[in-house]
């Protein structure tokens, strides 16, 4: 016999801006390390890097410091989300994320026409849709009212109770 137990509404707390930044920061990162990983996978990709070449380009120091820096962009995001004051916070979000999403279709366009077109087009697509989420987040930062407003409105007439 089941007993019929009444279900309550579960407490829906606001999740901070800083929060929801650092989450889609680290959700975009999942996905680029892994598209990065799983391409491993395609025929010719570890050969190509034995032989020191990663899409046609050698790699050399050059090379791996120039892919640090674009991934230390979004690594340091994470951190960054939430640590910065919330202006420059606000503003570097909107910087960073604006630079990655022409870099992501980058990522993607020797491969168009390819026989892992729909591979990386997937990848590219849940990452730009992870740094637009970044951009409205950013964009989005709710404003608090400047003290001077929050003053006056508390001493305005309007605003005391009235007593019976």
């Amino acid at each position: 016999m089941r007993t019929h137990h009444p279900t309550t509404a579960l407490d829906e707390q606001r999740v901070p801006v800083r929060f929801k930044l650092a989450a889609a920061w680290t959700s975009f990162m999942f996905l680029y390390v892994y598209v990065d990983i799983l391409a491993f996978y395609k025929p010719g990709v570890v050969t190509d890097i034995l032989a020191g070449t990663v899409w046609r380009l050698d790699i050399t120091q050059t090379w791996a410091i120039t892919a640090l820096s674009l991934l230390a962009i979004p690594i340091l995001m994470v951190v960054l989300s939430t640590i910065l004051p919330a202006r420059a916070s606000r503003i570097a979000n909107l910087i960073a994320a604006s630079v990655q999403i022409p870099f992501a279709a980058f990522n993607a366009v020797g491969e168009f026409g390819g026989s892992w077109m729909y591979f990386y087009s997937l990848g590219v697509a849940l990452e730009v849709i992870l740094l637009i989420l970044v951009l409205r987040y950013a964009w989005t930062w709710p404003r608090t009212r400047p003290a001077a407003t929050n003053a006056a409105m508390s001493a305005s007439p309007d605003r005391d109770v009235v007593r019976a």
